[in-house]
């Protein structure tokens, strides 16, 4: 099939390729947007079921923490079988989101008590591994000359689609918890349906059929352009989840008194917004570099976690524009991230090195987690500062990309637009037809 036969609508020739590629995208990112709301469908319930079920802070946590197991899982399992690599992103995508649709139905439905809510998450965390890594690979595929913008716009709508959940329990306050949980089930579908309708872009190509196998992956730890990316967003998620997790209490202290659907509406906001900062971060990548804007949003983000704790005296608008500002630094260097590693490691390997070290660094958010939704009860905004260690660590293990590679005899305006692309490097910096092959000592 043409690549350009895989949009609904648009026959081979019939519009322009930027078009064509700038619809797949939208339309893979807001599939992304219905297939992740998902993931917190659970936590913009957390009154109804503090309620219903007696939950704690801590209980919910374990709830936040069984979708994060199950996407460890997921990832680790398509990070060592190959699959991610292996058969259609488009198809593995839609089978997940059909997966994770039934299962987050079924917490809706039948989860009576903890522990069969406990297995239900997990399940919706197993196909989240098929949605999210798998997704940014399928973005990847279409623009492979502007990962950073693509996966910015990819992981902004990612982060609406974590608040969307939380809309939902505003706009339906007055309805049962289980109808906002069903929503997010019905918004998967369309998601899922939507990219199988797009199919694969045509840059990066299936790997063949042979497992990779445990060393193969790993062995992309060994490039250190891909472990300065990987050890950086290792710290980033150290906080991102963890923050996630508490927004609605920290939200909740920050209007104190205020009702139930004011705070669902303020918990929206905080991640929501953070979806205009990778956006915005994204464009901004084309011009100063993928590494550059994950420094500057992990600068902010450890001066939120330092001074947030801070504010408990202020007046209380203060506190919420803090909030809002530590949820725009705490994603937006995400999907820089995410561009950084897929552009250092072999494009055969794309998928499952995304998979492996999201495996990973969800291992590390689960931590996070557990440590803040077993702290905040006791130490109530402090909990910030248990958070601070994961962008500091960050900002230490990125800065090898910092530094600014210079090109031989250029001028200093062709040198500034190289150092704004280092990020991408000659295994995704193609022209049509070409597919070079990369060399692991190439670092560049």
């Amino acid at each position: 099939m043409d690549v350009n036969d895989r949009i609904p609508g648009l026959a081979s020739g019939l519009l322009p390729v930027s078009f064509r590629m700038k619809r797949a995208v939208w339309i893979i990112v807001i599939g992304q947007l219905f297939g992740v709301s998902l993931w917190f469908s659970a936590n913009a319930a957390a009154v109804d079921l503090e309620r219903a079920w007696g939950m704690t802070a801590a209980q919910l946590g374990l709830l936040t923490n069984a979708v994060q197991i199950g996407f460890i899982a997921g990832t680790l399992g398509f990070a060592l079988t190959g699959l991610a690599d292996r058969f259609s992103a488009s198809r593995i995508v839609f089978v997940c989101s059909v997966l994770g649709a039934a299962s987050n139905a079924g917490f809706a439905l039948f989860a009576g008590d903890l522990a069969r809510a406990w297995a239900y998450r997990f399940a919706v965390g197993l196909s989240l591994a098929g949605i999210y890594p798998v997704g940014m690979k399928l973005i990847v595929s279409w623009v492979a000359d502007k990962a950073g913008a693509a996966l910015g716009l990819l992981i902004g709508m990612f982060t609406l689609g974590t608040a969307l959940p939380h809309g939902l329990r505003a706009l339906g306050a007055g309805l049962a918890w289980q109808h906002v949980v069903l929503a997010s089930s019905l918004l998967a579908l369309v998601g899922g349906i939507a990219v199988l309708a797009v199919g694969d872009g045509p840059h990066l190509r299936p790997a063949g059929r042979s497992s990779p196998g445990l060393g193969s992956v790993l062995g992309v730890f060994r490039l250190p352009r891909f472990r300065a990316s990987a050890l950086a967003y290792f710290g980033h998620m150290w906080e991102l989840y963890a923050f996630w997790t508490v927004v609605p209490l920290l939200a909740a202290r920050a209007m104190s008194g205020a009702s139930d659907t004011a705070v669902s509406v303020l918990a929206f906001a905080i991640i929501a917004v953070g979806g205009i900062g990778c956006a915005l971060g994204g464009r901004l990548s084309q011009h100063i570099g993928s590494a550059r804007v994950a420094a500057i949003a992990l600068t902010g983000s450890a001066a939120m976690c330092a001074v947030y704790p801070a504010l408990g005296a202020a007046p209380h608008w203060l506190s919420i524009v803090a909030l809002l500002l530590w949820g725009v630094a705490v994603i937006t260097d995400s999907p820089q991230f995410s561009a950084l590693s897929a552009a250092n490691c072999p494009p055969e390997k794309v998928g499952s090195a995304l998979a492996i070290q999201n495996a990973i660094g969800f291992a590390i958010s689960v931590a996070g987690i557990s440590v803040a939704t077993g702290s905040i009860a006791h130490i109530g905004a402090n909990v910030a500062w248990l958070l601070l260690p994961g962008p500091l660590l960050g900002l230490l293990a990125l800065r090898p990309l910092l530094r600014r590679v210079p090109i031989r005899g250029a001028t200093p305006a062709a040198s500034a637009r190289s150092a704004a692309v280092q990020h991408v490097p000659r295994n995704l910096r193609l022209t049509p037809g070409e597919r070079p092959d990369h060399q692991e000592g190439d670092e560049r």
